[in-house]
C-alpha cells in the first residue's frame, strides 16, 4: 500500500435504494454503521417488516434502483436534525417529509405510489426501527470501495464506470487494484477510527444501473467473474473504535 491511501468521498443512502447523499464527515460509534445510512426502506409488496423485532431481508422485498430505474432521476437528501427526507427532481424539491412521523411517511408513500405506479406490486410502506440498517449486509458494517478496483474494471469495461455503481459508504484513492480484499481480518486506521475487515463484498445486478441515468447498461459481476474468477469489488469493515472520518484522512494498516 501507498503512502497515500486516503479518503476521496463518502456517502450515505439515508432510504435504501434511492440515490446517495455525499457527506463532508461521518461520526461513527463502535459497531455502527454511518449515521442514518439505510435507516429507512420502502417496502414494494407485502408488508412484513416489523419495526418492533427488525430482520433483515433481501433487497429484493424494497424499492430498489436495480429493478426500478426510475428511481435514479430522484435525488435524495436527509436532514439529521429534522429528520427530514428531501427529494429534488430535475433540480426541483418535489417532497419535504419528516420520516419519523406518521404524516411524513405517508407523504413518502403516497409519493411513491403516483411516481412508481407501474413498477409496484402492492401499497408501497415506508418502513423504519430505531438503530437498524436496511443495508444488503445482515450486520451493521461499513462498506469501502477501493477507486484503483474500479479503474482496472474500466481497462476491461472499456467504458467509464461511475463508481457510485457500487453504493459505497468510503471511497479510497491510492491503492492497488482488490489490495482491500487482503484485509479480511485486519486493522486499519482512518482519522483515529479503527476498523476490521470482514468479507469483501460480493456484487449482484444493481451495479449494471448507471446512477445518473438509470439505464442498464454494463454487465458488471459477469465482468468480474471472467477476468478475476470472483464478483467481488470492495470490502466490508467493522468499527473497532469510534471517531470521525473525512475525506483526505489516510489510511493506515495496523500491525
Amino acid at each position: 500500500m501507498g503512502e497515500s491511501a486516503r479518503i476521496v468521498g463518502l456517502y450515505r443512502y439515508p432510504v435504501k435504494g434511492l440515490s446517495p447523499e455525499p457527506l463532508a464527515e461521518a461520526k461513527l460509534e463502535a459497531g455502527g454503521t454511518f449515521p442514518h445510512d439505510r435507516a429507512f426502506a420502502i417496502e414494494n409488496g407485502k408488508h412484513d417488516f416489523d419495526p418492533a423485532n427488525p430482520k433483515h431481508f433481501p433487497k429484493i422485498k424494497f424499492l430498489m434502483l436495480m429493478r426500478n430505474e426510475r428511481l435514479a432521476a430522484l435525488k435524495t437528501r436527509f436532514d439529521d436534525a429534522a429528520t427530514t427526507l428531501h427529494i429534488t427532481r430535475n433540480g426541483e424539491e418535489v417532497l419535504a417529509a419528516d420520516l419519523m412521523t406518521a404524516e411524513g411517511r405517508k407523504a413518502l408513500e403516497d409519493f411513491m405510489r403516483r411516481y412508481m405506479a407501474d413498477e409496484l406490486r402492492g401499497e408501497p410502506r415506508v418502513v423504519h426501527a430505531p438503530g437498524f440498517s436496511h443495508s444488503d449486509a445482515p450486520a451493521k458494517l461499513v462498506s469501502f470501495i477501493n477507486m484503483g478496483s474500479v479503474r482496472a474494471l474500466e481497462e476491461k469495461v472499456g467504458a467509464h464506470v461511475h463508481p457510485l455503481r457500487f453504493r459505497g459508504n468510503v471511497y479510497l484513492e491510492g491503492l492497488v487494484p482488490f489490495e482491500d480484499h487482503g484485509w479480511v481480518g485486519k486493522r486499519f486506521r482512518i482519522g483515529g477510527v479503527t476498523f476490521e475487515g470482514v468479507f469483501p463484498t460480493e456484487r449482484c445486478a444493481a451495479t449494471n444501473v448507471d446512477p445518473e441515468t438509470g439505464a442498464r447498461d454494463m454487465e458488471i459481476p459477469k465482468t468480474l467473474l471472467r477476468h478475476w474468477n470472483s464478483a467481488d469489488l470492495g470490502l466490508y469493515a467493522v468499527v473497532k473504535t469510534p471517531g470521525t472520518i473525512r475525506p483526505g484522512d489516510r489510511l493506515e494498516m495496523e500491525d
